[in-house]
């Protein structure tokens, strides 16, 4: 062996034994330890007054926070409220947690078990422990009420789920009878079941001809008759706009969408032929609901329905309805229309589209074709929704895309929806497939927490 190769190995042995007494276990090495999260705060803050139904609440930590999502089931709410769903998404210090708080007038206690929530390197948070409370029914209208009208609302709100009351449409182009200004659907449930129907429906669908030989909104006789026979008046307004500007055919006039050129987003601009249209048909609409409320008759008032469904001109968007209906609700207040309850149609899941609870006194949904199940599911979703407003079946009735007919109103009733009235369409003398037949109207009258005319004086 030469003397270079064994140079070469003792400074080989010698770099070993240099790396040997860098690893000794003698040698401590300290790994930072992470204390545990801390909670921060929680959004709604605990003590908050929420709505009924499903509630968002976030809780930030101090760090980036895990959590199991399958671990939601741990998390405990009281009073009968559910956890819905509990995440964490993505590198977040935010734990989300969506709780359903059914019931009015309630606190829960929300609790999130210690451990439940980590942080880095596993180590386990604190419990926390928040109350929220949900807020009563709204007992007050949104407009300080004739005494008849406060009177109508307060039978509503003294009724509401736990008895429903029962309605009918006023039928249009009945033969003998002023179209959409008559009781003759009311009538045929009383040859029926023997008694009248609760409420009444009356549809100003005819603003532009009236008043007309054949159309005369001024003649309130048919409602008065029904006021004064002991029933509740209900009572809407199918807006029909001219197709073009220019036109005063008023057999032209619509209120689809598809079928005017009618621009809602104009009607709020002083020299549009939308704005002066609007202004004019307010001002005639003002003048006929004045005679009813000089006649001490209470309206349930729901104009402008259906919005996000998209198909009438007042549902092009969200932003200009809702300018709409507060416009039309500041100016039949300032003409002294406090014999109006009002009643905003929801299509669920358009929120958006909601005037304000400052607005709106009733939510209403037009159901057809939906079994009892879907109707109980429907309500729920509004309650989940609009907790602290009364919920009613605006409309109902037989459906041609699904060729079924709305569920038995014994039915949707057992399934939990505890509609504030149900209001079935008319049906045209020649229909086959009725919005509510005989056997319909017969299920319904008999139920004894059904409402029916003479009950409310």
């Amino acid at each position: 062996m030469t003397i270079m190769k064994k140079l070469h190995i003792l400074y080989t042995f010698a770099a070993a034994v240099f790396l040997l007494a860098a690893c000794d276990t003698d040698v401590e090495h300290d790994i930072a330890q992470v204390d545990a999260p801390i909670f921060v705060s929680a959004t709604p803050e605990t003590g908050s007054t929420v709505k009924t139904g499903n509630v968002t609440v976030t809780l930030q930590y101090d760090k980036n926070i895990y959590f199991a999502s399958e671990d939601a089931s741990q998390i405990s709410i009281s009073d009968n409220g559910t956890v819905v769903s509990a995440d964490v998404i993505g590198v977040s210090n935010t734990l989300t947690i969506v709780a359903n708080c059914p019931n009015r007038g309630a606190t829960y206690t929300l609790t999130i078990p210690a451990g439940l929530v980590t942080g880095p390197n596993q180590m386990p948070a604190p419990e926390v422990s928040l109350t929220l409370s949900t807020t009563g029914l709204n007992t007050t209208p949104v407009n300080s009420l004739t005494a008849e009208a406060q009177q109508v609302y307060d039978f509503l709100v003294e009724n509401f789920e736990t008895r429903t009351l029962s309605a009918t449409m006023a039928v249009d182009g009945v033969s003998g009878q002023t179209g959409s200004w008559n009781t003759a659907d009311a009538e045929q449930v009383y040859q029926w079941t023997g008694q009248y129907p609760a409420m009444n429906c009356f549809d100003y669908l005819h603003l532009a001809a009236s008043p007309s030989s054949w159309m005369d909104y001024s003649d309130i006789t048919p409602v008065k008759e029904w006021w004064d026979n002991g029933g509740i008046v209900l009572a809407m307004w199918h807006w029909n706009v001219p197709k073009t500007e220019g036109d005063t055919d008023t057999n032209n006039y619509t209120s689809t969408l598809s079928e005017t050129a009618f621009n809602i987003d104009n009607a709020f601009t002083e020299g549009t032929w939308e704005y002066r249209t609007v202004q004019a048909d307010l001002e005639k609409m003002a003048g006929y609901l004045k005679l009813l409320h000089d006649a001490n008759i209470p309206v349930i008032w729901r104009p402008l329905h259906e919005a996000a469904g998209g198909w009438f001109w007042w549902g092009k968007n969200a932003d200009s309805f809702k300018k709409l209906w507060i416009q039309m609700f500041d100016y039949f207040k300032a003409q002294g229309l406090n014999n109006l309850i009002w009643v905003w149609t929801s299509e669920t899941g358009d929120a958006d589209w909601y005037p304000g609870d400052a607005y709106v006194d009733i939510i209403g949904r037009d159901l057809y074709g939906n079994d009892a199940a879907d109707c109980a599911s429907q309500y729920q979703t509004l309650i989940n929704d609009f907790g602290n407003k009364m919920i009613t079946l605006s409309e109902c009735g037989y459906s041609e895309y699904t060729d079924s007919t709305v569920g038995l109103l014994s039915e949707q009733w057992n399934a939990g929806a505890r509609w504030l009235w149900f209001m079935p369409w008319y049906d045209s003398d020649n229909s086959t497939t009725p919005h509510a037949d005989q056997t319909w109207w017969e299920d319904a009258m008999s139920q004894d927490y059904v409402i029916k005319r003479g009950e409310f004086r």
